[in-house]
């Protein structure tokens, strides 16, 4: 969208952009610059054409998902524990660039080791170590996210966990489970959650994202007891269950960018058929991410401007948001309280300085 055809978007996206923010669901591998792919693959011996990479990063009117490109990295392209750092270095710097000060990013440790042949715990340190070599000079804080494959056996998913627990350290909270949904409910994987929670570490999961069902959602809470849900778009279709969630506080972390539904729904619908514009009515708590940000063509900026722009929400929302995350985010209630007292002071300062701030002031709370 152009600003001719959007006369606030420049100074929308400038306050988007300046404005504090974090990521809670993100994918490392989701994240790969498009010249360092195309680097991986070089000095792999080009396992994978030219046009097969150009697909990778080509996202149409029907966009195909993503999942061949994770699984493309693990199977070819990263070969060593430098690799993973590199692409974690590379990450924060460009989330920190839209003013990300905190990301719990997910990485497949399943995929590491089994596929790509890197022993875990070389991985786990080049990543954290990343991490710590990006606080200071990025401004950001970074904490890892260890996902259970759900297309690998639920025993690769409690060996996952055993890693984990083996090679505890500050910056690896907690554990999730992604990839395809279909035919993977989340009871599948009980164990390696009872065996998370039993060691201390936070827990979430992807559900209701490929059109599944809303009991995938109940699962995935009563169950495998998440603290919050990734998608979670179906439990719209349940009002009674979406108003249990609601009072429960549970924390969804939507991303504006789903592929599913810019598949299945109609171009002129999608936006406004989507869950996410019921989620709020509903009393759900909501926080956007970008999920895959370099294949999804989005940057943290460009997915709460399409909360905005896709989803017709205000300034009042987007603020709402940020607070959810705040207070889903696994970090130490005093971090917690700081974090909301100055980024609301942020906010407020930014809102003031917009040229026209009653042009996105007032809440809209989508039909």
């Amino acid at each position: 969208m152009t600003s001719s055809e959007h006369p606030g978007a420049p100074t929308l996206l400038s306050f988007l952009r300046a404005m504090p923010k974090m990521e809670l669901h993100c994918h490392l591998f989701g994240t790969v610059r498009r010249e360092t792919f195309a680097a991986l693959n070089r000095e792999a011996g080009l396992p994978l054409s030219e046009e097969e990479v150009i697909g990778f990063y080509t996202r149409g009117e029907k966009p195909v998902g993503v999942l061949r490109v994770l699984r493309a990295l693990d199977a070819q392209l990263v070969r060593s524990a430098h690799d993973l750092y590199r692409l974690t270095t590379e990450y924060l710097e460009d989330a920190a660039a839209h003013n990300v000060r905190y990301s719990e990013f997910f990485w497949n440790p399943t995929g590491t080791v089994q596929v790509s042949g890197i022993p875990y715990a070389a991985a786990q340190d080049a990543i954290v170590q990343a991490i710590r070599d990006a606080e200071r000079p990025c401004g950001i804080v970074g904490r890892l996210i260890a996902a259970v494959d759900r297309e690998a056996s639920p025993q690769a998913a409690t060996e996952m966990v055993q890693w984990v627990c083996e090679n505890r350290c500050d910056e690896v909270i907690g554990i999730g489970i992604d990839y395809r949904e279909n035919d993977r409910p989340p009871e599948l994987f009980a164990r390696a959650y009872q065996d998370a929670r039993r060691a201390g570490l936070k827990t979430t999961a992807h559900a209701g994202e490929f059109g599944m069902p809303w009991t995938h959602v109940r699962t995935a809470l009563d169950l495998l007891q998440v603290d919050r849900i990734d998608h979670g778009y179906t439990v719209v279709d349940n009002p009674a269950f979406a108003q249990e969630c609601a009072e429960r506080g549970v924390l969804f972390t939507v991303v504006p960018t789903n592929s599913y539904y810019l598949r299945t729904l109609p171009p002129e619908r999608w936006a406004l058929d989507h869950p996410i514009r019921r989620m709020p009515g509903q009393g759900l708590r909501i926080h956007p991410n970008t999920d895959d940000p370099t294949l999804h063509h989005v940057t943290p900026t460009g997915a709460w401007h399409m909360m905005v722009r896709d989803f017709g929400y205000g300034l009042d929302d987007l603020r709402s948001f940020m607070h959810n995350g705040l207070d889903g985010a696994w970090i130490d209630d005093t971090q917690r309280r700081r974090w909301h007292a100055e980024w609301s002071t942020a906010f407020n300062v930014l809102r003031g300085a917009m040229s026209k701030p009653s042009a996105f002031s007032s809440p809209l709370q989508p039909s």
